[in-house]
């Protein structure tokens, strides 16, 4: 009998849950829509009852608590996303399934399905970079998800301003951050609200987000000298980015360090949204395999 593996890709707006088998052949697929815990855990333990699983990968939107020592290891902690604060995620699916548990955020498990499966195949190490709603990032070092006291916050890191922008930085926290000042909802704001997409190529706000983008791989490549930048979500969807986003990082970097070919290095998601289901599977079968 093939054995069976499950996924969970946890997000703000959706859960996706998936089965596959060794092969990663996915047997099948849901979207589920975030709502109160009760309701979407109920959902998701009713499709995965179905199967006989032998490890589970989860990625999880967070902040959540990954260190294993911790009395609430496997919760979802200080989220802003109402009921969730404080939930025992793990806790809540361990009770169900006495299976080997893969347990990250969202975007460590595109970080290593990237480093497995696309955009960073063939590498020991890599960085994925998510720009929408919110900035994340996920990081895999000598192939294994980069973990310590708590899970890596990149869109928190504090930005040096572009000497045009005026913008005040939307974050709550910090302002200044990456995600205060890179994300879709900060791009809008800054132009009045105009939508990411409907802003022209050719726009300078398109200049200012790369130089942020690009400050960031900045401070990336000097603190963990990844072989893949990887940028996924939506922003990075705006093809005309990735030049600009290459060139400010050349001017930024100022050759202190060498890199990989900037067009090698500095790349989109190839996996695209499936990243981080693949990645829950991939995790979930390292597991399995440590049992």
């Amino acid at each position: 009998m093939a054995k069976l593996y499950g996924a969970i890709e946890a997000g703000g707006t959706k859960f996706v849950c998936a089965v596959a088998d060794e092969e990663l052949n996915i047997v099948e697929r849901i979207s589920i829509p975030t709502e109160l815990p009760a309701e979407t855990m109920g959902k998701v333990i009713s499709f995965f009852e179905k199967y006989q699983l032998v490890a589970m990968g989860i990625a999880s939107f967070g902040p959540i608590d990954i260190n294993s020592n911790s009395a609430t290891y496997g919760y979802i902690t200080n989220t802003p996303k109402v009921g969730w604060k404080n939930y025992d995620f793990l806790g809540t699916l361990q009770a169900k399934f006495d299976i080997p548990y893969a347990w990250t955020t969202d975007v460590n498990g595109a970080a290593y399905g990237e480093l497995k499966k696309g955009a960073a195949k063939g590498a020991a190490s890599c960085v994925y970079l998510t720009v929408g709603t919110g900035i994340g990032g996920g990081v895999v070092v000598n192939r294994q998800v980069l973990a310590g006291y708590g899970h890596p916050e990149i869109g928190h890191l504090i930005m040096r301003r572009h000497p045009e922008d005026k913008f005040g930085g939307k974050c709550p926290f910090h302002k200044d951050c990456l995600e205060g000042l890179a994300s879709g909802p900060a791009i809008e704001q800054r132009q009045g609200g105009i939508k990411a997409y409907e802003i022209p190529q050719d726009n300078q706000a398109w200049k200012i987000e790369a130089y942020y983008l690009a400050q960031a791989c900045v401070d990336l490549t000097v603190t963990l000298a990844p072989e893949k930048i990887v940028f996924g979500g939506g922003v990075s969807k705006q093809k005309q980015l990735f030049p600009l986003i290459r060139d400010s990082f050349k001017t930024q970097l100022n050759g202190y360090v060498p890199t990989p070919p900037l067009a090698e290095y500095i790349v989109p998601v190839a996996l695209g949204d499936d990243a981080g289901i693949i990645g829950c599977f991939l995790l979930a079968q390292e597991k399995e395999r440590e049992r």
